[in-house]
């Protein structure tokens, strides 16, 4: 199991429940989900990931469980690992989903790569 499939399942209600339009995206080992052709969050094993305002970025590593996103050695300043404990509650992932969501329209959308 490359992610968590039944935190997935979890998230993926929370979308639908919100009526938020969103894709799923295998990446990273992991699965993303993509809100306006957007990284939101992702699951990577079994931690969320979760792109949230980076004005909020230096209180939120305060919260416990909430650590920085480092897949390449520098974090992401804005992307944060939540570990399977502080999301076990439905209101606790909830308002990581929605921090997420709410930053979503302010987010740049990554480049296209053009293909050769």
């Amino acid at each position: 199991m490359a992610y968590n499939e039944f935190l997935a399942d979890r998230v993926s209600m929370f979308f639908k429940d919100k009526n938020v339009n969103f894709f799923e995206k295998k990446m990273f080992g992991g699965l993303c989900f993509m809100v306006d052709e957007k990284m939101c969050v992702g699951i990577v094993k079994d931690e969320l990931m979760a792109r949230i305002n980076p004005d909020i970025y230096e209180e939120s590593l305060l919260k416990e469980g909430c650590n920085k996103m480092n897949f390449t050695g520098r974090p992401m300043k804005g992307y944060v690992f939540l570990t399977d404990e502080t999301i076990d509650l439905d209101e606790d992932l909830h308002y990581w989903l929605q921090l997420a969501l709410d930053f979503n329209p302010l987010a740049k959308a990554s480049k296209k790569r053009k293909s050769s």
